[in-house]
């Protein structure tokens, strides 16, 4: 991974010195001396290069030096501008000298990046860590997605089943009240008809003598509870109106009646007393 980022950096530096250098001496080959040119194109690759060489070890050693990273860049412009000069200053093919006239420039942003990635490196053990814990938050995602579509096919299948099931209630009820309806109305029908009624007049006069001839409809609604107080039994009656009663009911008739006799009687005129005390007035009375 270290070769991806150093070795365009290496190759950018050798071709921008190398093309400083030709420059150089081409540019001022004709003005000067070629050895002096060469020193000239050899003093600016030399300070790029030293300034490279110390920036490097600083940052091997984990540190960095702000003014010698102004005098790399400060180097690099200095051959951009070698470049540029010389370009605007050819007498042909301008255009294809301002092209390479950013190579040191763009060598000098290689080595930033490659630093960058120094500085951003990371050891196997920890991307494989890394890659771990990004499988593990992968794999949970998943999990949950799965649940959440599971968890909602099962509710959807849940209201499904609830509103069906509804829906069959109130199909039942409408039939329901459709066919109380109807009998409602037949019943209706029955008693506002001149035959009918008589005839159910005349049925329940002989069952319940003396009320008024009209055959009443049965409420169909809510009905009230009973209340604690209309279910209580009538106030037991004391030994002494016990013996009173049994002994009146006993000799109602000649001869007296029997045990048996005067129990029914006693039931059926609405008094209320427990066998155990009844037999006892019995006794009572009898001795």
């Amino acid at each position: 991974m270290r070769a991806k980022t150093v070795l365009p950096a290496v190759a950018m530096t050798a071709v921008s010195m190398v093309l400083t250098l030709a420059v150089v001496v081409m540019w001022l080959g004709p003005v000067m001396p070629w050895l002096v040119a060469l020193v000239v194109g050899l003093g600016i690759d030399g300070g790029w290069l030293a300034t490279l060489a110390y920036e490097r070890r600083l940052a091997a050693q984990g540190d960095h030096n702000r003014a010698v990273t102004a005098v790399g860049w400060s180097f690099g412009l200095l051959a951009t501008g070698v470049l540029v000069a010389h370009a605007l200053t050819a007498d042909h093919a301008v255009g294809a000298w301002l092209a390479v006239a950013w190579l040191p420039v763009a060598a000098k942003a290689l080595w930033l990046v490659h630093g960058l990635w120094e500085r951003t490196a990371l050891t196997p053990v920890a991307l494989d860590a890394i890659r771990g814990i990004q499988q593990e938050a992968r794999d949970e995602a998943a999990v949950a997605r799965a649940r959440l579509r599971a968890e909602a096919a099962t509710e959807e299948t849940r209201l499904t089943a609830v509103t069906e099931a509804g829906a069959r209630v109130a199909r039942v009820q409408a039939r329901t009240a459709q066919t109380l309806s109807s009998a409602w109305s037949t019943l209706e029908t029955a008693r506002a008809g001149e035959e009918t009624g008589r005839a159910l007049t005349s049925v329940t006069s002989r069952v319940t003598p003396g009320v008024t001839p009209r055959w009443e409809l049965p409420v169909w609604g809510p009905t009230e509870p009973l209340t604690a107080r209309s279910l209580e039994a009538a106030p037991a009656l004391t030994d002494e109106a016990l013996d009173v009663v049994v002994d009146e009911i006993r000799h109602s008739e000649s001869p007296a009646l029997s045990y048996r006799e005067m129990s029914a009687r006693f039931r059926a005129s609405g008094h209320s007393a427990s066998e155990v005390r009844l037999r006892a007035a019995w006794k009572r009375v009898a001795a």
